[in-house]
């Protein structure tokens, strides 16, 4: 019995040390996985390669045996050529680096952003370039500014920028696509609205109807000109009108930067214009899909998507949700809801 009773408390205590030590591990893994989660992931993914494997599947289900054999032949000496041009330093390998931005109206999206360009930057070489689709409507002037400071990035290290348009890229997505070194938009997406606007309701009248008192108090004449609550002065409509003129001027100099060939009389006026209007006013260089841009450039070069994913909260995703929808909004009102 008193050998059971050992044997038991060793048991015991083995069992309690493995426990422990499970739980460490657990606990330190677990530890480890929510800080690369909160942080997130690069994911680079080979558009080339997918490209030629559909071409190669729809070869297998067209051709005939024999044909596809000869094909399958081609396809090996072609390679068997190519790599040995590689090797011998006849031929580079030069690689396109696609990004895409689906922006909202505050352009949370930079944050993505930021670190794919900062990871291309890392591993580029000279005869790389990038593409980026874009697709906003525009939203928070000082989330745009930095997205197209993003952007700058890329011309700034000297790699060739195009920035395709499949949709639209108005007011702050015109921003950012005016960085690139060309810009190729599809013949109905929405180009332009190079213009500054902003509104609010004021609730002063019914909260005097209600006997309904508002104070706010400031440090500084205009600290704040325009309120939701309390009673507008003219004074504070003024200066709130200046400094939307002060912003729109450094939107109409930012473009002018980039795209000096612009009539920024002409343009600057907050109108938007379909891609095949655009191309006439000088606001983009050609009319076309991304689809078909990143096809031919699969041809003869590596094509690889880099996507950075943040992982978000529920209540992240629904305030993400909530931007996209608003956004949305805006580029059908943008829209007038034109009969085709």
């Amino acid at each position: 019995m008193e050998f059971l009773y050992e044997y038991g408390l060793f048991l015991a205590k083995a069992i309690t040390l493995v426990v422990a030590i499970g739980a460490i591990v657990v606990i330190v893994v677990a530890s480890a996985v929510k800080q690369k989660s909160d942080r997130g992931e690069l994911k680079l993914t080979h558009l080339s390669d997918e490209l030629k494997s559909l071409k190669h599947h729809l070869k297998a289900e067209l051709l005939g045996k024999k044909a596809f054999k000869a094909y399958e032949k081609q396809l090996k000496a072609e390679q068997k050529a190519h790599d040995k041009a590689l090797d011998a330093g006849d031929v580079k390998d030069p690689k396109v680096y696609v990004v895409e931005f689906k922006g909202g109206i505050e352009a949370a999206e930079v944050a993505s952003l930021r670190e794919e360009i900062s990871a291309i930057l890392a591993i580029a070489e000279e005869g790389d370039e990038v593409v980026a689709s874009v697709e906003s409507g525009g939203g928070m002037v000082h989330g745009y500014g930095l997205a197209a400071s993003q952007l700058d990035r890329i011309r700034s290290a000297g790699l060739p920028l195009t920035i395709c348009v499949d949709k639209v890229a108005a007011s702050g997505g015109y921003m950012m696509a005016c960085v690139a070194d060309r810009i190729i938009a599809a013949p109905f997406a929405i180009i332009g609205s190079i213009g500054v606007v902003a509104q609010l309701p004021n609730f002063n009248k019914l909260l005097k109807k209600h006997d309904i008192d508002y104070e706010q108090h400031t440090a500084g004449d205009f600290k704040r000109t325009l309120t939701l609550f309390g009673e507008n002065t003219d004074e504070g409509r003024a200066k709130f009108q200046q400094e939307l003129e002060e912003t729109h001027l450094l939107f109409k100099d930012f473009v002018g930067r980039y795209r000096p060939q612009l009539e920024l009389d002409k343009v600057a006026t907050g109108e938007h214009w379909y891609g095949q209007q655009a191309i006439e006013l000088g606001l983009i260089d050609e009319v076309g899909t991304s689809d078909d841009l990143l096809l031919k450039l699969a041809s003869d070069r590596t094509v690889i998507k880099v996507k950075y994913q943040l992982r978000k909260k529920l209540a992240d995703k629904l305030a993400h949700s909530a931007s996209l929808m608003l956004n949305a909004c805006y580029n059908k009102l943008a829209e007038k809801n034109r009969p085709i």
